[in-house]
């Protein structure tokens, strides 16, 4: 891991923006903390990267893609635990007012400080006295609490909501539920995948882009029946990888046998750590730097059953990229407790059961009149409601909030011989951030060597994420060789899955040079025997093998 330094890292992040891969953005007005531009080059590569992302999952068969606004009403991420819990503990510098998260200021000597509570902080912070990283001193006020969301509001005037741009992407998939199980006909197991920006105001963004404010995410909501066993093909992995597991220390081992011992605890959260892990070296990721964390008991949310961290190793050192989450019911059944509305599945029993009910339904004398219209999809909640429910509640039905009251609603218990139940599907959900992924992909894929006496650098992007699939090169732009080279570099790009670039600049050597510095698989060039015999010489990128090949016979 010696090939990552501080030198090579400037070398990396100046040529990134040199060549239009990822700048910082508004730079013109000063930049802005965390908010970065992926440039010319570097916004087809994320695309790339997005849409291999969707591909792969969805090349599992029971996956589809759906897309939700960006902009989240307030009650949603209420329901969800954002709003009371979405938060870092910030300090402020007493001489230059700068702002850092607390945790940060002693991660060196408590690895996990994010872990730790506001007056496990202050007590450490007034121990090791931390150096202030904006000035250089070491006086810090008091450890306050911050909620990370950006708040804005939907609609004009006083009758504007209240809400937020959405942290995360997983709360749209849970809301809309209902249309994704009906989508797969009311059959478990399946998943829905969104993919696009993700906001949160960190309070001290650094390392490039690591920590950003507005980042691009991927996530998996795969929803599924906790009593059926699921049957996953694990000989898919046969070779051993790095696990940092809870309470047993760094350990090497395949995925199914990790299954196997219990150390993975449940079977779907390890066949996606397979996935996972075929999806990062797919796009150009180094196997030799990626292993995988377990989350430790007082690190893990309350609700998960199991939480895996994809971590990559690069110039910022080993970084979280992924996480792998068994959350049980816990965002189901918040936004049912919040709403009213089912947002279960149907489970058949293999022989009828005998069943004690004992739940709620409504008084018609008193709840028809009440709700008029809306009786049957109140009766229908209420039916769904849990014995222990207390009243009056409020309910959402069709966008309108519906009180009812004590007296709308009256006990039901009885017992009877069912056919079924209806039941919270359980959750696991791969979250990928798209950003730092690409960081490391391309920070894997930087090599530094010496060509003819001079510093020669290369992106060894695998093909099927590179931003550029091949560079036209007229050998000179006369006597026809431009003409020519257009011809094919707008035949190139009028295919399907290939994006071409023109390139008459400079001598031929260093043409190559700049399509090997972004990564360009493949270089085309056209000379004077180009015009006669329709052949052009096709150079490849990795083993920089030049053959002489037919333009109908061009692999693209």
């Amino acid at each position: 891991m010696e090939e990552f330094s501080n030198e090579r890292l400037g070398r990396l992040t100046g040529m990134l923006k040199r060549r239009g891969v990822i700048l910082p953005a508004f730079e013109i007005h000063g930049g802005a903390a965390g908010l970065y531009d992926f440039g010319p080059v570097g916004g087809r590569l994320r695309n790339r990267v997005n849409q291999n992302w969707i591909n792969h999952w969805q090349s599992l068969g029971n996956i589809v893609e759906i897309s939700c606004p960006t902009v989240t009403p307030y009650a949603v991420l209420e329901a969800s635990g954002h709003v009371g819990e979405f938060s870092d503990y910030l300090t402020e510098c007493q001489k230059c007012g700068e702002a850092s998260r607390a945790d940060h200021l002693i991660e060196d000597e408590y690895p996990n400080a994010d872990a730790l509570s506001k007056d496990e902080l202050s007590k450490l912070i007034a121990k090791h006295n931390p150096e202030c990283p904006n000035c250089g001193d070491c006086s810090w006020g008091q450890i306050e609490a911050q909620n990370l969301m950006f708040n804005t509001k939907i609609g004009a005037g006083t009758s504007g909501r209240q809400g937020f741009l959405r942290p995360e992407t997983a709360q749209g998939m849970f809301t809309s539920f209902t249309s994704i199980y009906r989508h797969f006909r009311e059959r478990l197991p399946f998943g829905a995948v969104q993919t696009g920006k993700g906001y949160r105001n960190e309070i001290s963004p650094r390392q490039g882009m690591i920590r950003l404010r507005e980042f691009n995410m991927a996530e998996l909501e795969y929803f599924i029946d906790p009593e059926v066993q699921p049957n996953h093909d694990f000989s898919l992995w046969n070779n051993e990888v790095t696990l940092l597991a809870d309470g047993s220390g760094e350990i090497s081992m395949t995925i199914g046998n990790a299954v196997q011992q219990g150390i993975i605890r449940h079977p779907t959260v390890g066949f996606f750590m397979g996935w996972t892990m075929d999806f990062l070296t797919n796009v150009g990721i180094n196997p030799n730097h990626l292993r995988f964390r377990q989350h430790e008991s007082d690190e893990m949310a309350h609700y998960a059953e199991d939480c895996w961290d994809a971590e990559i190793f690069g110039s910022y050192g080993w970084v979280e990229c992924v996480g792998i989450a068994h959350r049980g019911c816990y965002d189901l059944a918040a936004h049912e407790d919040a709403t009213g509305q089912r947002l279960r599945a149907w489970r058949t029993f293999d022989e009828p059961k005998v069943v004690e009910i004992d739940g709620w339904t409504i008084d018609g004398a008193k709840a028809g009149p009440a709700f008029r219209a809306l009786a049957g999809q109140v009766k229908s909640a209420v039916e769904e409601m849990s014995s222990d429910t207390s009243f009056p509640k409020t309910i959402a039905i069709d966008g309108i909030d519906v009180e009812i009251l004590a007296e709308h609603v009256k006990r039901v218990q009885r017992t009877e011989n069912v056919n079924g139940e209806w039941f919270i599907p359980h959750v696991v959900e791969p979250a990928f951030g798209i950003d730092r992924i690409i960081w490391h992909l391309l920070d894997h894929s930087y090599t530094e060597t010496e060509k003819s006496g001079e510093d020669y650098t290369l992106l060894t992007l695998p093909e099927a994420i590179a931003p550029v699939d091949v560079t036209v090169l007229p050998l000179y732009e006369k006597d026809g060789m431009g003409e020519l080279a257009q011809t094919i570099h707008r035949d190139l790009c009028g295919r399907k899955d290939v994006f071409s670039v023109y390139d008459a600049s400079g001598s031929i050597g260093r043409r190559y040079a700049r399509a090997d510095e972004i990564g360009v698989p493949w270089c085309i060039t056209i000379d004077h025997d180009s015009l006669t015999d329709n052949s052009v010489t096709l150079r490849s990128r990795d083993s920089g093998e030049q053959v002489r090949v037919s333009i109908d016979d061009l692999p693209f």
